[in-house]
């Protein structure tokens, strides 16, 4: 979208240009009225051009009415196209949830799943039928279609507004979709960094800090589904956008017909408290013993409230500071090369506003990275930006609200935030105006008020053993666990302890799974996995091994191979979607080492070169970890000192966006004729994680040597 907006001022330059040349003829040789043949001006390439007006944006003036039953409703006709859009949303408070943390996000799901009148596929089916779009939340419904199916569009929307069905069947589905996200979150270290930056800011029983956890999901019943439908589902808090090719003649008439029966109702009002801004920043430290990068959020409160004078302005800082291409990214990817992307936020609400600064970096560089960005977000303090960067930001802001127009729903927002702020009447006509008369002084201001490098926590998620010391200049260090918990420091690894070798830590793994003589009997495995995709469809993994040296691994999702790739000797392939590539150099010497029956038992055989990497917690388990190299390929496996068994392998890819941590996480050991194998895979790669479970195995059963053959 960043380089649309760069185009969409070239094409602007362009037509200004393709104008000024057509009235030369007009005008004279130099295209201005007041040529004159006596005096020309040079032009002077040093300086920017003076910006031209803002231009004036007819949004369209909305009317508005009330029902009987406090139903406040908006109309803004654009005729431009033959669409209609309702945006109905609840005004109400933000809400403290305690134990059911989630319930006001699985009503928003549940209210789409169907009503008294038809089931969740009726409804589907009719919604597709006119090719409508309809979505639900926890504080409202939106719709948009075709103007000639505008009554079949409100049947449905009030047929859900009016008549919700909560099914077990349903809300068990949303709460299983929940925990999968949940898990995935925990293993996401972006997520992690803006779970614990919201508990620090705002404290766990603020609305804007509490967190949602498997237990306060399975605390989610139907009847506390419909408790809060019954509270909060009223009509007198109720504002309705209706945008598109009806009057409000019309448009008061079909809302009668469908809302008017709507019931209002006293709604419980909630007491939202400020936080307190810190006297002096602090560090908060989520140690991950495995990651390889650190992701860095600074992060400050705002006082900065829905349609405030400073919001336009403010924007316009925020995106000099941590836009795209702007100063964060300037310095800590183009010039030092930390990051793939630095960037900011500054956002406005109706009690307390955020602001927040980050980036993603190697280990090695945390400490210079976050030196960086602390200086940068002071720069912003010491100085107004140049005459350039705001020349730059404001045409990029005028192309995004423009563009942004477009969508009907927009301009139902801006509507509805009339009424819900008390903003004039004319914000947001005059947004690009408000923006042209932005100066630097101005944005100085906002730096001034809103970026608080002095008074921030700084929120780091990474390996605390390479990182820690060096963060103790930018201040205390805290420690919390990836739930947003206070927690003490993390012991220094042990020591691995006098005697320990490679070679009796695979000898103990061997020993742990059945022993050498039981593995060494095993020539052929055939496994196949179930699992899900996150938000997406079920797949089945199949895996197959067939000594010395075959392997195959497929991958299908909804009974269509995604992707597979087979090993046969010192050759193999992999089949992605359908396109066939030979697999090469680093990649395929592991493939083929992989491809051995239990190479633990005899590495060298299997071409591997074996290290001791250390120890580690994983999980709370003491591990030794064993690298296993082959080329240039490396990985690590953890062995529970305990048990022996492998509880994880790592391994760090390098691809466009940086490093990727791989984790495949091994749990849930069971017992086939004598050896015991994993029945639970986690794997772990960048934000997605995919948990599959063992259905079937079978060891020495007669694999077609045909399965392993390379096309």
């Amino acid at each position: 979208m960043k380089n649309f907006h760069k185009y969409l001022i070239l094409v602007l330059a362009f037509v200004a240009q393709f104008s000024f040349a057509q009235n030369k003829s007009k005008y004279g040789k130099s295209g201005s009225k007041y040529y004159s043949k006596s005096k020309t001006t040079k032009l002077d390439r040093s300086k920017l051009p003076e910006p031209a007006p803002a231009p004036i944006i007819k949004i369209g003036k909305a009317e508005n009415f009330t029902l009987d039953n406090g139903l406040k409703v908006y109309v803004v006709k654009n005729s431009k196209l033959p669409r209609v859009a309702f945006n109905l949303v609840l005004d109400r408070d933000p809400l403290k949830e305690g134990n059911l943390t989630g319930l006001t996000s699985v009503v928003g799901d549940l209210l789409s799943t169907g009503t008294k009148n038809l089931s969740k596929d009726q409804y589907d089916e009719q919604v597709d039928f006119i090719g409508a779009n309809i979505t639900t939340s926890s504080t409202g419904i939106y719709g948009a279609s075709l103007k000639k199916h505008t009554e079949k569009l409100l049947t449905l929307m009030s047929d859900v507004l009016l008549n919700p069905y909560f099914k077990q069947e349903e809300l068990d589905k949303i709460k299983k979709q929940m925990k999968s996200n949940l898990a995935s979150s925990k293993d996401n270290p972006n997520s992690i960094a803006s779970k614990v930056a919201s508990v620090v800011l705002f404290g766990k029983n603020h609305p804007y800090g509490e967190q949602i956890t498997n237990q306060t999901v399975d605390n989610i019943t139907i009847d506390a589904c419909n408790n809060y439908y019954n509270t909060f589902f009223k009509s007198n808090i109720g504002y309705l956008a209706v945008v598109g090719d009806i009057d409000a003649e019309e448009a008061k008439a079909l809302v009668m017909k469908y809302f008017g029966s709507w019931k209002g109702g006293s709604v419980p009002r909630q007491t939202i408290e400020i936080p307190k801004e810190i006297a002096k920043t602090k560090v908060i430290l989520v140690d991950r013993p495995s990651s390889v990068q650190s992701v860095i959020s600074i992060v400050n409160t705002a006082d900065l409230k829905i349609g405030s004078p400073d919001v336009i302005k403010s924007r316009i800082t925020n995106d000099i500071l941590g836009g795209g291409e702007a100063r964060l990214y300037n310095n800590l990817r183009e010039k030092h090369g930390y990051t793939y992307g630095a960037y900011s936020s500054l956002s406005s609400d109706k009690y307390i506003g955020k602001f927040s600064a980050g980036a993603s970096v190697r280990n090695a560089v945390t400490d210079s990275a976050l030196t960086e960005l602390m200086y940068e977000l002071k720069q912003m303090r010491n100085a107004p930006p140049t005459e350039e960067e705001l020349f730059r930001t404001k045409n990029d802001l005028n192309g995004t609200f423009v563009f942004s127009l477009e969508s009907p729903q927009t301009v139902a927002n801006f509507a509805i935030n009339t009424a819900r702020y008390n903003l004039p009447g004319d914000y947001y006509s005059n947004y690009l105006k408000n923006i042209e008369q932005t100066t630097e002084a101005d944005v100085h201001a906002m730096a001034l008020k809103y970026i608080k490098p002095d008074n921030s926590y700084i929120v780091v998620v990474g390996k605390a053993s390479e990182i820690a010391e060096k963060l103790k200049k930018f201040g205390e260090i805290e420690y919390y666990d990836t739930e947003g918990n206070k927690v003490e420091p993390p012991a220094p690894p042990k020591a691995i302890a006098k005697g320990v070798t490679v070679e009796n830590i695979l000898e103990k793994y061997i020993n742990a799974i059945g022993g050498k003589d039981k593995i060494s009997a095993i020539n052929e495995v055939d496994m196949t996995f179930s699992g899900q995709i996150p938000n997406g469809p079920a797949l089945t993994v199949s895996i197959a091994k067939k000594s010395p040296d075959k392997s195959l691994q497929e991958i299908k999702v909804m009974g269509n191979v995604m992707q597979k790739m087979v090993v046969n000797g010192a050759a193999a392939n992999m089949t992605q979607r359908g396109q066939e590539v030979e697999v090469k150099g680093a990649d395929l010497q592991q493939a083929v080492a992989k491809a051995f029956l239990f190479y633990e038992l005899n590495p060298s055989k299997a071409g591997l070169k074996t290290s001791l990497e250390g120890t580690e917690k994983i999980e709370g388990k003491d591990c030794t970890k064993i690298g296993f190299s082959v080329g240039d390929s490396k990985w690590v496996e953890y062995f529970d000192n305990a048990t022996g068994l492998k509880i994880r392998s790592l391994e760090t890819k390098k691809g466009p966006s940086g490093d990727t941590e791989i984790t495949v996480d091994y749990s849930d050991y069971k017992e086939t004729d004598g050896v015991k194998f994993p029945s639970v895979l986690k794997q772990n790669m960048g934000p997605m994680v995919l948990e599959i479970k063992l259905e079937s195995i079978k060891l020495n059963k007669g694999i077609d040597d045909k399965l392993f053959n390379l096309k």
